[in-house]
């Protein structure tokens, strides 16, 4: 059947392609580059993209390479924190597994991607790699820090109990989330011992968990879409109508990126 969109300038031509980069697990004495299927399921289903697994242990070399492919940047969560010597801290959690790779992968991606003017999605660590990015820093131990409270999960719960509502989340009125979820206060899964400190050039707090601490940021003048949760909304994300609204969206600026690439090009050929 003829795909009814080709020729019609309101309407792009195909999905758009979205990059998500692989972290490093060592599994009996071999290195793997891995993705959770829970990041990837969203974005395919509710955001209508196409993702494009991209690895971090060869270096920066191609990183425009992948930049000219893409449509939009999706950094989910990782069971790695970030080297804290980034953000110009010593490290205080010497035994949480580290993914330096991915570290100085992501950071300039982040980096290129705003110049580029792409959409871009962070989760967790996502979200404090966009941070890191941008030049701010992270408290490396949330249940340390007086006022806030201990954000991590139970490591002896069940995934289920682990990934439930646990808290809720205060949404700035006025906000592109507030317009987006059409709500004030949602809850949300916490399963974080790191969060964001001071925030980097450019974001904005749009979410605050009930101690305060930042739960989701904007960065409405960096890139046409610049948004971030502390939370996952991958998780379960077809039972949660708040998850689905946040990944459509991120799709539809994707969308949006590839009309802007069709128009370019139309430009071009005249």
């Amino acid at each position: 059947m003829p795909n009814s969109n080709i020729g019609n300038k309101n309407q792009p031509s195909r999905k758009p392609v979205v990059l998500m980069t692989m972290g490093t697990q060592e599994r009996k004495g071999h290195d793997y580059q891995v993705m959770t299927h829970k990041y990837i399921a969203p974005l395919v289903e509710f955001a209508g993209c196409v993702p494009v697994l991209v690895p971090t242990c060869c270096g920066t070399d191609d990183l425009e390479t992948y930049l000219d492919m893409a449509d939009g940047i999706y950094l989910t969560g990782a069971g790695s924190n970030i080297d804290p010597a980034l953000y110009g801290q010593e490290n205080q959690t010497p035994g949480k597994v580290q993914d330096k790779n991915r570290d100085l992968f992501d950071i300039p991606l982040v980096q290129l991607a705003i110049a580029r003017g792409l959409p871009i999605f962070g989760v967790c660590r996502g979200m404090q790699e966009i941070n890191v990015a941008l030049g701010g820093d992270i408290h490396q131990k949330v249940y340390e820090v007086p006022g806030l409270n201990d954000h991590r999960e139970n490591p002896d719960d069940p995934v289920d109990v682990q990934y439930a509502a646990a808290h809720g989340v205060k949404i700035k009125e006025g906000s592109w989330l507030h317009e987006t979820l059409g709500s004030d206060e949602i809850r949300v899964n916490s399963l974080h011992g790191q969060g964001l400190n001071n925030l980097g050039e450019g974001l904005e707090p749009i979410a605050l968990a009930e101690d305060g601490l930042v739960e989701a940021i904007h960065g409405p003048g960096l890139s046409p879409f610049l948004f971030a949760v502390q939370w996952h909304p991958e998780w379960q994300a077809a039972r949660n109508p708040d998850s689905i609204k946040i990944f459509r969206a991120f799709g539809d600026a994707c969308r949006t990126q590839v009309l802007k690439a069709q128009a370019a090009k139309r430009q071009q050929a005249a």
